[in-house]
């Protein structure tokens, strides 16, 4: 029998075990770029909790575990999506797309989503592109990281 996965809001309570995870599902991206310096792995507990005003975090939980969590936040017209995370037991396994698919449900009446990734990270990259993502610019993050920058455009401006 396949294990339920409930997606929930997360709550502040959350902060230290979200962090926890993404630490862990960011172990991967660092393996990719030889660069344990990534902003992700080096958040502290003060900056997750800090970011809970200002961004709503979407958490999945597993029994009583939170096995994946993604954050955003809106302006007038657009939904930025951060760290969609992962616990690596559960990739691989439709974890991000029910994620992904549940905060384009909860801001249908933005004009455009916006996210980022880094230019190696094949996986998220296949994700975001599977899911209707284009991509429109990249930026450096250091010498051993470039930042994609993806939208999805959800309502026609010509309308």
């Amino acid at each position: 029998m396949a294990e339920q996965i409930e997606i929930l809001w997360a709550t502040l309570e959350d902060a230290i075990e979200i962090l926890a995870l993404q630490k862990l599902a960011y172990q991967s991206e660092a393996q990719i770029y030889s660069d344990w310096t990534i902003p992700p792995l080096l958040q502290t507990a003060e900056e997750i909790r800090n970011e809970f005003g200002t961004y709503t975090f979407l958490k999945a939980i597993s029994g009583h575990s939170i096995v994946g969590s993604v954050r955003t936040r809106t302006t007038e017209t657009t939904c930025y999506i951060g760290r969609l995370i992962v616990h690596p037991k559960w990739q691989n396994r439709g974890m991000g797309t029910r994620l992904m698919t549940e905060v384009e449900v909860m801001h249908r009446d933005v004009a455009r989503f916006e996210l980022f990734t880094g230019s190696d990270s094949i996986k998220n990259l296949h994700l975001y592109h599977k899911l209707g993502y284009q991509e429109f610019r990249r930026e450096p993050l250091s010498n051993k990281v470039e930042l994609v920058y993806l939208e999805k455009i959800t309502i026609d401006k010509q309308a």
